[in-house]
């Protein structure tokens, strides 16, 4: 079941797309991690998400309804940017106040539930301003959780964390996906966190999708790969295939051929060299994750 589904999703402000005709689909249950860089349209997306702006042109349904259906809305629980927290008010004052707000029934039940989930204690009168980034980041994700939604949608809830806050925030993540079934969206440009949790990724560019993949599908197109360029691509291409019985290979749109698969580099050069190909670049190319997200988002000066 898709509990995200947008349709050409667009949010301009005066003369540029912040967001660009995104069409985007997260699944029930999935932790799905979204990668941009600082300013390719992340927050704006969230934000049309959560009903905090309004599309330009195409649609957003949450759980098959409009965003602003008040069914749909109870399903959600959000972290946009920083958590909007009272400093002077201790953690639990501050979800008192939001729980009343919400009008929740049982609320001190409520609150107090929420602080064990978010592991932060439920008689501690500290007051928020005195809390780590982590207790802080922590107290806002209990904010997003009041009212027991079945989607979490959070804005870079890692960053500026040190690496124990991230550690915490990670396992927090997990427990309520895996233990409350909660389907979450992360917003994130921390990479290596992210794939630590993340079951789907949308990779966004200037405003603009630029893939969906699995994590499955992810780790195996980061294998190793022998990369070719020759000055005739497509006969070479289907050249190896017969030759060689390949199955996962492809050719990228500037003619570049890649094989995932083991081969003997030496045959392969003897194979096209046989059959009049002239070989301009051949070697062994070793993809990691990073690299894969970092080409994907147009280049590591763009992180």
């Amino acid at each position: 079941m898709a509990v995200i589904q947008t349709t050409g999703l667009s949010k301009r402000y005066r003369d540029k797309r912040a967001v660009d005709g995104l069409d985007l689909t997260v699944e029930e249950g999935d932790i799905y991690g979204f990668i941009g860089r600082n300013g390719a349209g992340k927050s704006t997306t969230l934000k049309l998400l959560c009903g905090l702006a309004r599309p330009t042109q195409g649609e957003a349904l949450i759980f098959g309804k409009p965003i602003r259906d008040p069914v749909a809305r109870r399903r959600v629980g959000a972290l946009i940017e920083q958590p909007g927290l009272y400093p002077d008010l201790s953690g639990r004052e501050n979800l008192r106040l939001y729980a009343a707000l919400l009008g929740l029934d049982s609320p001190e039940r409520q609150v107090s539930e929420t602080l064990e989930t978010v592991g932060l204690s439920p008689n501690a009168k500290k007051p928020v301003r005195h809390y780590s980034m982590g207790m802080k980041q922590r107290l806002g994700v209990g904010l997003a959780l009041l009212g027991g939604p079945d989607l979490l949608l959070l804005d870079e809830p890692i960053n500026g964390l040190d690496p124990e806050g991230i550690r915490e925030m990670r396992e927090l993540l997990l427990r309520l996906n895996r233990e409350r079934g909660l389907t979450l969206l992360i917003s994130s440009h921390i990479l290596g966190e992210l794939s630590k949790i993340a079951t789907r990724y949308g990779i966004i560019q200037e405003g603009k999708l630029v893939e969906q993949i699995t994590a499955a599908g992810l780790e195996q197109k980061c294998t190793d790969y022998l990369h070719l360029r020759c000055d005739h691509p497509r006969k070479a291409a289907a050249l190896l295939e017969k030759e060689f019985c390949l199955v996962r290979w492809e050719m990228r749109p500037e003619g570049e051929i890649r094989i995932y698969e083991s081969v003997d580099v030496k045959a392969v050069g003897r194979v096209l060299t046989g059959a009049g190909i002239s070989v301009e670049e051949m070697g062994l190319h070793r993809q990691d994750l990073e690299g894969y997200f970092l080409e994907r988002m147009g280049g590591a000066d763009h992180v």
